[in-house]
């Protein structure tokens, strides 16, 4: 006696074949079309489950990301930045980590897995360079600006408002690891005032926790970068007042790749990208002062 398999491979495939190119089990006997037909629609699921596992393994597939350290008086400056860069490079992610300069290098320092760094003052990526922490040279993309701001006082007189004895808190960031706090003591003590109104400081750990304090009133007036004050969430809040240079270094502001993320191609279009115009027309709305292109 004779037993037919319910099902093999071999006659699946063949089954299935003949049924897609002639629409019929061709090669069946008629005592074994139902056990074909079976065969074929087995045979069927699996293909299908074949392309479906195939399809949804590569619409799946990670997005390549970009990890940037920056400055805090650029939080709304570089995320405009990022949108732009991520709407002609859908495929790249840009996290973007905020905080005082000082700290994000020491966190490098420390091996912090970021890509690029931009910081408020050329003098930290100049010391990654020089402890061969760099995988470029630094590169200054802007000069920052630092102000008064205030959303209850008039700030149009400049420093001298500083002397009035009704002011009880005053914000700054953290000179010690902010470079827009430190400009901020030495414009204060450029105009003698520092040891005047020490006891009224109130210090954020960034610029922009500063600011932070001197927008929700736990601080009459700040001492701030220019980049926040023209921010959409301040400028229409308070009045801000730019204080002379000449009271304070210079506040240029650099950034550079961390050392093996140099041959990164998304990370060299990232800054081939911050090089563009329209990138430094974004610079130049958030008040900053753009640096000479090299003719």
């Amino acid at each position: 006696m004779k037993y037919h398999k319910l099902y093999s491979p071999d006659l699946a495939s063949r089954a299935t074949y003949n049924y897609l190119l002639h629409g019929k089990t061709l090669g069946c006997e008629r005592k074994k079309t139902d056990f074909c037909t079976i065969a074929i629609l087995m045979h069927m699921k699996r293909i299908l489950l074949v392309l479906t596992v195939f399809l949804l393994s590569t619409s799946i597939l990670p997005a390549q990301k970009i990890t940037i350290a920056a400055a805090a008086d650029l939080r709304f400056v570089l995320d405009e930045v990022s949108n732009e860069f991520q709407k002609s490079n859908p495929g790249i992610k840009v996290d973007i980590i905020y905080g005082s300069s000082g700290n994000l290098y020491q966190q490098i320092v420390n091996q912090a897995p970021f890509n690029i760094f931009f910081s408020a003052d050329i003098s930290f990526p100049k010391k990654l360079d020089s402890m061969n922490l760099a995988g470029s040279k630094p590169k200054l993309y802007a000069i920052g600006h630092l102000v008064l701001w205030s959303s209850t006082l008039d700030v149009s007189k400049g420093i001298e408002i500083l002397n009035n004895p009704d002011i009880k808190k005053i914000s700054i960031a953290n000179p010690r690891v902010a470079p827009y706090g430190k400009r901020a003591v030495e414009c204060l003590k450029y105009y003698s005032l520092y040891d005047k109104i020490k006891d009224k400081i109130v210090e954020g750990e960034n610029v922009s926790q500063a600011a932070q304090f001197v927008l929700t009133g736990n601080a009459e007036l700040g001492l701030i970068a220019l980049s926040l004050a023209l921010s959409p969430e301040m400028s229409s809040k308070g009045k801000y007042f730019i204080l002379d240079g000449k009271s304070h270094s210079k506040l240029e502001q650099a950034y550079v790749i961390i050392k093996n993320s140099e041959t990164d191609k998304d990370v060299l279009n990232f800054v081939q990208f911050i090089e563009s115009e329209k990138v430094r027309v974004l610079f130049g709305k958030y008040g900053f002062k753009l640096p000479v292109e090299d003719k």
